[in-house]
């Protein structure tokens, strides 16, 4: 295994990143907030409009370190990394694979399944730990539902199919999230997953955690040698990475929603962390994803066994982890790609 892969986060406005020797400095109205080591940094990503010097993405591209460029609210603007890194013979099997329905089919179908079976393991343990400031049994009966949209994961015939499927069960398990919800219930209402732009502060709350997620699966397909735009489940679009798309959506419960519902129910986030937008776009607050991101990083820092490995990993790790059984399964090394399962 290796380290915890290490993000710096630039949220400070009007802020500026150059590079001072072997290091990079933020500074933010002419004062020094920050000052990190090169070889303590895997990647950076900056939230709104953030100077660069020409010499920090100069350090950045020469060390492997890869620059994500979002906008206040989280959306992703553009990407700067060096030389393209990996071994060819892999990335020419992604890539044939990509263009085989049935190999295509089979990982999609191993992704859906993981997030279903997490999406079932939430949903019980909130039946367990809050099972009387709920209602049970609207929450047992989404259980049962994506319990029977497994079945029908393992039967898909093609990936329209498996769309179909992973589309429904995705309505079942969102029209449960409300339940895991058990505080401010007015103010952090949710009727469903909008993405662009998000117009509750639930779904603000879970876009800004799902760039986040899927910043960190897309370095580790790159860090193993995959593709990150080359996917299976998503098919190929400009600009979106695809199998990052694919990868993320076994850690989606398990890494993201359980944070949002975290931060909610402890009051960490209340209603005032949210501006809304003349549009009736919800965002964050700049205070409020400080909040966020420290959380995030904290939770990146606990540590579970991997049911694969067997052995205690950073939750920090986990995408690179399966990115590189995949790696392993594409390679021959593995009979058969074993996602990720919340136990």
């Amino acid at each position: 295994m290796r380290r915890l892969l290490n993000t710096l986060y630039v949220t400070l406005d009007n802020a500026y990143l150059r590079a001072k020797g072997d290091t990079l400095v933020v500074t933010a109205e002419g004062v020094k907030e920050l000052q990190v080591a090169r070889i303590q940094l895997e990647s950076i990503v900056i939230f709104g409009y953030v100077g660069v010097s020409p010499e920090a993405m100069n350090l950045c591209v020469d060390n492997g370190i890869s620059l994500v460029f979002l906008t206040p609210t989280g959306r992703f603007k553009a990407r700067v990394t060096g030389e393209v890194s990996g071994n060819i013979h892999l990335r020419r099997t992604q890539y044939r694979w990509c263009d085989s329905e049935a190999k295509s089919l089979l990982l999609a179908q191993r992704f859906i399944y993981a997030k279903l079976v997490n999406a079932r393991v939430s949903l019980k343990r909130t039946l367990r730990d809050h099972g009387d400031k709920i209602r049970s049994e609207h929450c047992q009966s989404i259980i049962e539902l994506l319990g029977r949209q497994l079945q029908e994961v393992e039967k898909a015939s093609s990936l329209d199919e498996l769309r179909g499927v992973e589309g429904l069960a995705s309505r079942y398990y969102f029209s449960a999230l409300p339940e895991q919800i058990l505080t401010e219930k007015e103010h952090f209402h949710f009727q469903g997953r909008v993405k662009r732009p998000p117009r509750d502060r639930v779904n603000a709350l879970l876009s800004f955690l799902y760039t986040l997620l899927a910043h960190e699966v897309t370095h580790a397909l790159e860090t193993v040698g995959l593709d990150p735009q080359a996917g299976y489940l998503h098919r190929d679009r400009p600009g979106r990475n695809s199998l990052a798309l694919d990868l993320m959506e076994e850690f989606r419960v398990y890494m993201a929603d359980r944070l949002m519902l975290t931060l909610i129910n402890r009051k960490q986030v209340g209603k005032d962390d949210f501006l809304e937008k003349e549009n009736g776009a919800f965002i964050l607050t700049d205070d409020a994803r400080k909040v966020v991101l420290k959380e995030w990083q904290q939770r990146k820092r606990e540590e579970i066994q991997h049911p694969f490995f067997d052995e205690r990993i950073a939750i920090g790790l986990l995408p690179y982890a399966q990115a590189m059984l995949l790696a392993r399964y594409m390679r021959g090394d593995l009979d058969d790609y074993p996602p990720f399962f919340w136990k």
